[in-house]
């Protein structure tokens, strides 16, 4: 009987204020996130710059959520509960906290008798910004015998436990906030990518559309939309902007007295979703009468955890080699 060992990646966020700096810095080095045509020095030289200078620029804006990101607490609370379902203890890599790197390095490596890893990504939509990348510093970093027993689940958009888990998450708001379902309207926003990394064969804005229609069709008498945040950089990103879109309710609210922003392509709460939905969208759609709502993501609940688990028991064999963008 073959023994395996299970992985989850995040992306990891700033623990504290002090490291918001080295958290952006790995990010935006990071060419598979941010796409230029400089040689990768150049690049790092670059945007090592741009990292300290936002960093200090953002540092209020996480103060305001309690001076961390919930995700590297989050992601290493779920861990922990999901090897308590499997039996069996769950590494845990985080992809710009260069701090835990070599640590878990050293864990991977250091697996014995092990045949098969299984590997689950926070993102149920693929994105080589996202997936891809963890797969390709994987290749960089992991020796040959340990890439070779990586055995990722690509992703899991439309998988009915993960459906299910969002859906009930969204229930429980519009019943905590006394929200009847025909007089709301919600707004799904999932981060944003670049459109040439979709006009260049990157699949994350079809998963994200195909996660939408699941859910809306879960909540017929709602009016819903998908939009996208978190634009970077002067290039054009994928549309609607949820930043436009919250300008213009009457647009696409069809009547609706409540709208509730539900952040589609983020598992854990953070900056995008405590800050940006919270203190950025929130209010534009209050300026124009309406009541407006943030649902939380999946975060740490039990039908969520037991999810992942049973996921990684179906595991789904793909190799790390075809998570790769092709340049």
């Amino acid at each position: 009987m073959k023994k395996i060992a299970n992985l989850i990646v995040n992306f990891g966020g700033p623990r504290n204020l002090q490291e918001i700096e080295e958290f952006l810095i790995e990010l935006l080095t990071d060419q598979e996130v941010v796409r230029t045509s400089f040689p990768a020095f150049l690049h790092r030289l670059l945007f090592t710059r741009v990292a300290k200078k936002r960093s200090k620029k953002i540092a209020p804006d996480y103060e305001l959520i309690g001076g961390k990101s919930p995700i590297h607490e989050d992601t290493e609370a779920i861990a922990e509960q999901v090897g308590a379902i499997l039996g069996e203890k769950v590494i845990v890599f985080h992809r710009y906290l260069p701090k835990t790197h070599a640590e878990f390095v050293e864990k991977i490596e250091s697996l014995e008798g092990i045949s098969e890893i299984r590997v689950f990504p926070m993102f149920p939509q693929f994105c080589y910004a996202t997936t891809g990348s963890i797969a390709l510093w994987f290749s960089k970093h992991l020796s040959l015998s340990a890439l070779n027993k990586l055995s990722w689940i690509k992703s899991y958009h439309g998988h009915p436990l993960y459906i299910a888990a969002f859906e009930q998450v969204i229930r429980e708001c519009l019943t905590e906030m006394g929200l009847p379902e025909e007089e709301t309207a919600l707004l799904f926003s999932a981060h944003g990518v670049p459109q040439n990394f979709v006009d260049t064969g990157d699949i994350y804005q079809k998963e994200c559309v195909a996660t939408f229609e699941l859910l809306k069709n879960c909540f017929p008498k709602a009016v819903a939309k998908l939009s996208y945040q978190s634009q970077f950089g002067k290039q054009e990103w994928i549309r609607p902007y949820t930043a436009e879109v919250c300008e213009t309710p009457a647009e696409w609210a069809q009547g609706r007295n409540n709208a509730v922003i539900v952040p589609l392509s983020f598992t854990s709460d953070h900056i995008e979703t405590l800050y940006e939905i919270e203190h950025l969208y929130l209010p534009l759609i209050r300026k124009t009468g309406m009541q407006a709502f943030r649902c939380p993501a999946l975060n740490r609940r039990e039908e969520w955890i037991i999810s992942i688990a049973r996921i990684f028991e179906e595991g789904y064999g793909v190799a790390n080699s075809e998570l790769i963008r092709k340049r």
